[in-house]
Parts: structure tokens; sequence; C-alpha cells
């Protein structure tokens, strides 16, 4: 048990609406063990502690916080892929001297879930070098993140597992949507112009046609993927008939998301978490994957995925894939396999904070 005087700040990307990231801060907060006094960076601080009871101080000022790290005994990276440059390099910036601050106030560290990179610069690489050596535990949800740690110099242990994403580790749903809407969880990425968009749009309407279903657009991130389908008919690269059967959904919980998977007849994911929460209701799934983390999970549930990368301009053979897919859940066998490759999280977790905590025990603190 960690004593209530312990204060944990947990850094990520949360309160920004993202259905993705509201899920990943339910996860781990849910594995921490009773006790624990948590701190989490939010941007929308107001929806952060009223949704999930915690303190929160602002993600996007370091002043604000470097002093909710002051506050507090430990720092964890929860979840998501926060040691990257795609963003930007002043991202990575943010999270290292967010490390060397608590490394600097002798404070441990967990990278908790964490996928590492893309690191495009190589003195992003040296740096990141450098904060896994101060790190003291960490947990990466695919082979590759791992595989990356270990060439920059991170020697693996046992506090330091691979395991499926954390937000396997939610509870399981129910499917009974056979017969249900098609349901799509999309985003805008520069992987897919004007022909790209027309290729998917027909095939989504040659699906939606041949099988009488209604089409139901759920926004996952809301500052990037509200109003797309509005747009996309606006821009002319949607059929007329495709926009007569859709809906845009508007949800604000993970739960919801699930709820919405649980009724559908097929969920098309282009959103990682989306396919994750989609398959944790057992609904039948196919993916878009824009990033090879899509692909990845894609083929931990083996349902299919088309990579945006190599797409065919040919809406009838994409149209074929999916309708092959409609109203057939994932495999139970696939999905138990994920949840329990996740819980290698959880038992990192308890591990490093039952160190921690000993540690502390022993001072007197």
């Amino acid at each position: 048990m960690v004593s209530n005087s312990k204060k944990l700040l947990i850094c990520g990307y949360y309160g920004e609406h993202n259905l993705g990231d509201d899920a990943l801060l339910q996860a781990l907060l849910a594995d921490l063990p009773a006790g624990c006094s948590v701190v989490v960076t939010a941007a929308d601080e107001a929806q952060v502690r009223k949704r999930f009871g915690v303190q929160t101080c602002n993600r996007r000022s370091f002043v604000n916080t470097f002093k909710g790290l002051i506050r507090c005994n430990f720092l964890i990276f929860g979840g998501g892929s926060l040691l990257q440059d795609s963003t930007s390099f002043k991202s990575l910036l943010f999270y290292s001297a967010l490390i060397i601050a608590a490394r600097l106030q002798g404070k441990s560290i967990l990278l908790w879930g964490q996928g590492l990179g893309p690191l495009r610069r190589w003195y992003s690489r040296l740096l990141v070098r450098l904060l896994l050596a101060n790190v003291q535990s960490a947990s990466w949800r695919d082979p590759d993140s791992a595989a990356l740690a270990k060439e920059l110099g991170r020697n693996p242990t046992p506090s330091d597992p691979v395991g499926a994403d954390p937000v396997w580790g939610l509870a399981r749903g129910h499917w009974r949507g056979k017969g249900g809407a098609i349901v799509l969880a999309w985003r805008p990425t520069p992987l897919l112009q004007a022909p790209q968009w027309r290729t998917l749009l027909w095939a989504v309407s040659l699906l939606a046609q041949q099988s009488e279903r209604q089409v139901l657009w759920l926004p996952f991130h809301a500052n990037q993927d509200r109003g797309m389908l509005l747009d996309l008919y606006q821009k002319g690269f949607m059929p007329e008939a495709l926009w007569q059967c859709s809906r845009e959904l508007n949800l604000e919980r993970p739960e919801e998301a699930m709820a919405e998977a649980s009724l559908s007849g097929l969920v098309i994911a282009m959103r990682l978490h989306a396919l994750i929460l989609a398959a944790l209701t057992g609904a039948p799934c196919a993916a878009l994957s824009y990033d090879p983390k899509v692909s990845a999970a894609a083929a931990g549930l083996s349902c299919q995925c088309l990579d945006l990368v190599l797409l065919q301009n040919d809406p009838e053979q994409i149209k074929n894939i999916w309708i092959n897919q409609l109203d057939k859940p994932l495999s139970s066998n696939q999905i138990e396999s994920q949840i329990n490759s996740s819980k290698k999280h959880h038992r990192g977790l308890a591990l490093e904070l039952g160190q921690i905590n000993s540690k502390l025990f022993s001072k007197g603190t």
C-alpha cells in the first residue's frame, strides 16, 4: 500500500477531448494501488477533475507542470508516445526537461505503456539515450518500442516489460450488433488526399448500399475529427448516397464508444484506440493504418487491415474486403491474448511503486 502522503504526477496528452487518451488515463488510474494521491497534467483541467476525481495542472505550461512535479514524489508518463519528435522537437524538449527536473529532485520516473519514437533527428536520439539512462522503470506497448530503447542503450530488465496497449486493461463488453450500423472512427492524415478520400468513401457507399446499413461517424478526437463528415461532403469527395445514410455521433466517454461498437455490424477504425475499444466488445472490426501502431494492433487481432500508404484505387475491391467482415465478430481467444499481454504494464507499475514506497518509508518521508 502507498501512503496517502505519496503523490504521483501523471503526465500525458490528457484533457484534449481525445477518447483514446481518456481511455489510457482510465486504465492507469484503475491500475494504481489504493491510497495513491494523483496530479494529472491536462489541457481541459475542469473536465479531467470532474470526470476522474483527481487534481490537475496545466499540461501546456511547463511552469505549471513543474509546480505539479514539486508537489509529487513520483513521475509517470502514462501511455501514448511522448518521447518522439514527429509532433515537434519542442514537444520532446518539454518532456525531456520534465524528466531531468524529476531526476534533479531525486524523484523516480516510470514510463508506463509507452510507445517510443519516431526519432527522426540524430540529436533527438542522443537526447532520448540520455533520458532512458535516468528512468528507473519502463513498460513498452509494442516490441518495436522496446527494440528502439535497447538500440539506444537501455538494457531490458524484469521491470521493463513489453505488453499490448494498456487500454486492453479496461473491462470487456458484449457484442450484440448483428445487422447493425457501420461505424467509422477515422481521422485526418496527410496520407489521404482527394483521390484517396474518394476511393475510400465510394467503398463505404457501396458497402452501405449493398448491406442496407446506416453509417455512423465516430469522432475520437473532438478537435481533429469532429465535422469530418460535413467537410468531406462539402469538398465533393462523398457520394450523395453515402451522405444520405450517414450521421455523426457526439460522444464524450470511452464507454460510450464501446456501447456504439457493441451495437455495430462493423467498425472500420483508423484510430488505434477506437480499434482496441471496439475489439474489447468483440465487435467485427477492420483497420485502416496511417501508422505502424495500427497495423501492429490489427495483426494482434488477425483482423483485416489496409495500409493507407499502399491503398489501391479500387473501391469495389475494398468494399468486398469489408463486406466479408460484416457481422463476423473477432476471435475471443485473440482478444483474451491481448488482454493478458496488457497485464504486464500493471505488474511493472505495481513492482516499481512498491519499490519507491519502500524507499520513501525507510527515509521516514
